[in-house]
């Protein structure tokens, strides 16, 4: 008996429709840009519970007609394409020809459409893949498409399909893509009989982004451009104290197609080189056109992935568009009244007089340091002078009197010895008279093992605890520290995550897909201590969150929960639960950069000391070592 035999084509077809159609963003994705390669200038989406029962595009595009109504559903069936030299330059958002057949292959169909100026419609029915009714109808000018039970027939599928919560955040993160892409063309979004975002389809780039991303964030972006023969970038960028915690919007189109590309990110982040702390990162709705035979999108089956013929020529693009425009230090362009004239900007060439930077996938971009200020010197209590490179900025105003506490702790290293206190710290202000520093020096025991003993020396930059044990001296990093101690404690139960109720609720603008995200899991955030509500418009009303948040790190906290709750899917990672509480430990935690009272990190030091604390809830180490056997060696003295 044969092994081999060929696949019945409703296997087939099955087969087909998984590589196309993953969830219901990907059935959205494909009819709205099917309903702008149709021409169209207005699309209306519509769904409920997430798009897994009802899916409804609207456009007012071309129309099909009614001979073609049923070829449409065939699989490599289009009118996009027809000849194969056309592979070499795309110009269409669709061209293989699968989408409208493994969609139908998954699902019930109900399909009106008519050309324009024609005197009927068409409606056509199918129900997995195979056609169950087909007539004339009336119907305006446009297609109508209408999908409902997802994957009915595959219960393989069905049964990974995630909350439709969750399955509706993803349906609105395609449908801004797709808005965004096209400011020329009006998009209105309605989720569960709910307007989400109507876009004007004026052509305008900032009333787009204002209409889908909201006035928040819009406020926040500059204008960006550059040109030359081959490619050109256009869009806007966020200002660098408007930077995220994760990549989430930055937004690439290519000829009009929303891409994913390291490359594309790489440049962006080259041109706000030295702008952005460590773990920033821009936001960006960025426009690149270039000739479309210089472009390969015909390599990835969602068609989110593409390569350039030129790029280096891209790279350069990108990256002195926003070099740029943070260099010229421009004001945000999208006011909040859109239908304010446009500001126009014209683009300039990013062709530099000298030799443009490599590309940042084989060089890191080389910035020359800009000379420093003189070097002030501090006096300290003993009388020994360090340079300080802090710049002040008046050299001739004197210094102001300081007053440096020093602490000394004995103590035993084993975890199971308790400790007791042989004498409180006694902090007091020092009298200090022309520019000389007199300390109090305190000491705090816990058991009397002199060999054991550490000595607190102070803290450097307002970050980093020095303490002296044996001969090694241990730069401790504070904020690392705490953040673990806080973590341990929330994870071991010993600390509850308590709430504290805000009197006036806390409006937090963070993006439609962050907030529809947060929704989802909003019973697991009322465990942690939140309590958010649905406000509309990318914003959620915060009544209530974890204690010691302070109002100001609120929104930065929820956007770190939101990519915690996407990392917390992922294998390998702490857990979605886990990742929230080291983002509420985080913000909890003694700031770096801001001056701590002895009193405040001596408990840190004491764990980081007897080895309880070794490293941060992510896994970077909270201090480490400088041996004096090393320093002697730095200083040339061994």
């Amino acid at each position: 008996m044969a092994k081999i035999i060929e696949m019945s084509q409703h296997m087939a077809d099955l087969i087909a429709a998984g590589e196309v159609v993953e969830r219901p963003a990907s059935v959205v994705k494909e009819l709205i840009e099917n309903s702008m390669d149709a021409g169209a200038s207005a699309v209306t989406v519509e769904i409920k519970n997430g798009g897994m029962t009802y899916i409804r595009v609207t456009d007012d595009g071309c129309g099909i007609a009614p001979e073609d109504a049923e070829t449409a559903f065939l699989r490599h069936a289009t009118s996009k394409l027809l000849r194969e030299e056309e592979l070499a330059s795309i110009k269409t958002l669709g061209f293989r020809g699968e989408a409208l057949a493994a969609i139908s292959a998954v699902s019930r169909v109900e399909m009106f459409t008519r050309e324009r100026g024609a005197a009927e419609g068409t409606s056509i029915s199918l129900e997995g893949g195979s056609v169950i009714d087909k007539s004339p109808a009336g119907c305006p000018d446009g297609t109508t498409i209408i999908v409902r039970d997802l994957f009915f027939n595959t219960p393989a599928r069905l049964k990974f399909m995630k909350k439709d919560s969750s399955e509706g955040a993803a349906v609105s993160a395609a449908v801004i893509r797709c808005a965004l892409s096209h400011p020329g063309i009006s998009i209105r979004y309605i989720k569960d009989e709910k307007e989400e975002f109507h876009t004007p389809g004026d052509g305008r780039m900032d009333s787009c982004i204002y209409s889908v991303l909201g006035r928040e964030f819009s406020n926040s972006m500059i204008y960006a451009a550059a040109s030359d023969g081959f490619v050109s970038a256009e869009g806007y960028i966020s200002s660098p104290n408007t930077a995220r915690g994760n990549r989430s919007h930055q937004f690439f189109f290519v000829n009009g197609r929303f891409v994913k590309s390291q490359m594309l990110q790489a440049a962006l982040e080259q041109g706000y080189k030295n702008s952005l702390f460590t773990g920033r990162f821009p936001a960006c709705v960025l426009y690149i056109t270039l000739n479309p035979a210089s472009v390969d999108v015909n390599v990835h089956p969602a068609k989110t992935e593409i390569k350039f013929l030129g790029e280096r020529q891209v790279f350069d693009a990108v990256y002195y568009a926003a070099k740029s425009a943070l260099t010229e230090k421009s004001q945000p362009k999208i006011e909040l009244n859109v239908s304010k004239p446009k500001i126009e900007a014209k683009p300039q060439s990013f062709i530099p007089k000298t030799e443009a930077p490599k590309s940042a996938i084989t060089e890191t971009f080389g910035e020359k340091e800009t000379a420093k200020p003189p070097a002030e010197t501090v006096k300290y209590n003993s009388n020994v002078d360090f340079k300080s490179s802090v710049a002040l900025t008046e050299a001739a105003k004197p210094l102001p009197i300081q007053t440096v506490e020093q602490t000394r702790i004995v103590y035993n290293s084993a975890p199971t010895t308790s400790w007791r206190p042989a004498a409180e710290v006694n902090i007091q202000s020092a009298a200090a008279e022309h520019g000389t520093v007199k300390q109090i020096p305190a000491t705090r025991e816990l058991l009397p093992k002199e060999e054991e003993s550490y000595r607190i020396i102070g803290e450097a930059m307002n970050s980093y605890i020095i303490a002296e044990r044996g001969e090694s001296l241990l730069l401790i990093d504070k904020h690392a520290a705490h953040e673990r101690m806080l973590f341990d404690k929330l994870k071991s139960g010993e600390r509850d995550t308590m709430s504290q109720a805000l009197i006036t609720p806390y409006l937090a603008d963070v993006g439609r897909e962050d907030a529809a995200e947060l929704l989802s899991q909003r019973e697991l955030l009322e465990e942690l201590g939140f309590e958010i509500d649905d406000f509309g418009g990318g914003t959620v009303a915060v009544s209530g969150v974890p204690a010691d948040i302070a109002a100001s790190d609120i929104t930065a906290l929820l956007t770190e929960v939101c990519e915690d709750i996407r990392l917390g899917k992922k294998p390998g990672t702490l857990g979605i639960k886990d990742e929230i509480l080291a983002s509420v430990a985080c913000k909890a935690a003694i700031k770096a950069g801001k001056k701590s009272e002895p009193k405040e990190y001596i408990p840190v030091v004491e764990k980081v000391m007897s080895g309880e604390i070794k490293y941060c809830p992510h896994g970077r180490p909270v201090s480490i070592e400088l041996t004096k056997k090393s320093l002697d060696k730095n200083f040339k003295r061994i």
